[in-house]
């Protein structure tokens, strides 16, 4: 059974594992770093549907599909589904699991989502209550732009501290683990579920400092609980702070924790699209299907080959509404910390 230490960590005895992954994504995703690692690409980023929503709804579908398809499985073996996004009421989650028939469990923890799900799922699976939980989550650049900021129409010019909310989905099927597995299949050891933190920002063109203060509160306290250092990590992985986000990240450790990350952080809103792509990135990548299409189309697939062994997956999120800033509040944040294990 799950067992807590130290004040926020949750160690899981059972070790679920993470048994199929997959992620998916648009024409822009797939030019990127990503090249050659998504389950379904869609060169037409309407995906075939007349609005946007409709559109990222498809994207948690064939996401979640494809999950499904790698592992052999119907939808009716799945016991629970946890699964979110931006928008509200969390409809492109809601709308593309309705055609799966699953047991669904909407969530709501905006870019963390990733993470959300997995700790979520993690844990029902551990608890015994499910023996199989899909966790997916995605994003699409015009639903969001459309909710959050400005009508597509508009053009708007983007500052250098704005990001590129994804075209992207990914999904995870966990199943019960085996203490014993030396498979090298992905497992779920650990978990953090983080704090709201709020610093005062009010630019929503700058995500990545108004998320920073809560990956380093959440990266200081799984440090600080489990009494390690990030040497003992292949990868810690936060996503998506972009450029921005991650120099405050390490600043913030530094000065607040005493940690220096050094050369073992990367960040997923750095890892999605290439410089060399013409559009206006910016800062880097952002949006839930950022972290989602990172892990589950580059991260995972490495650790199943044994090519990493301990990865620290810090998914963060902006807590902003879309009427929030116009009420003069800041920008709230959150981390969530899953730490995943080879079984090798």
């Amino acid at each position: 059974m799950a067992e807590r230490i130290g004040l926020d960590t949750i160690t899981l005895q059972s070790r679920p594992r993470i048994a199929a992954f997959a992620a998916v994504g648009g024409k822009l995703e797939a030019g990127g770093l990503l090249a050659g690692k998504l389950a379904r690409i869609f060169d037409d980023d309407t995906m075939g549907q007349d609005s946007w929503e409709k559109a990222e709804a498809q994207l948690q579908q064939a996401a979640a599909e494809s999950v499904l398809h790698r592992a052999g499985l119907s939808a009716k073996e799945i016991d629970l589904h946890f699964a979110g996004d931006l928008l509200g009421q969390c409809s492109a989650s809601m709308f593309g699991s309705r055609g799966l028939g699953m047991p669904f469990v909407g969530i709501y923890g905006a870019c963390s989502t990733m993470a959300l799900s997995l700790a979520l799922a993690a844990i029902t699976v551990e608890s015994g209550a499910a023996q199989t939980a899909l966790a997916s989550t995605s994003s699409h650049f015009c639903s969001a732009e459309k909710q959050f900021r400005q009508p597509l129409e508009y053009g708007g010019q983007r500052p250098p501290t704005a990001q590129w909310t994804a075209t992207a989905a990914g999904a995870c099927l966990l199943r019960g683990g085996n203490v014993n597995d030396d498979t090298g299949t992905p497992q779920i050891t650990q978990i953090c579920l983080g704090r709201v933190t709020d610093l005062g920002v009010k630019d929503a063109n700058n995500m990545g400092a108004a998320m920073a203060p809560a990956a380093a509160s959440t990266v200081g306290s799984f440090l600080r609980d489990t009494q390690t250092i990030p040497g003992d990590y292949d990868l810690i992985l936060t996503g998506d702070l972009g450029s921005v986000g991650s120099d405050l990240l390490r600043q913030l450790l530094l000065r607040d924790w005493g940690v220096d990350l050094s050369d073992r952080h990367n960040d997923c809103g750095m890892m999605l699209y290439s410089q060399e792509q013409p559009n206006e990135i910016n800062a880097g990548a952002s949006g839930c299907g950022c972290s989602a299409a990172v892990l589950c189309g580059d991260i995972l697939p490495r650790m199943a080959a044994g090519e990493l062994r301990r990865v620290l997956f810090i998914a963060t999120g902006a807590l902003l509404s879309s009427v929030s800033p116009f009420q003069g509040e800041s920008i709230p944040s959150i981390a969530h910390a899953v730490l995943i294990e080879s079984g090798k």
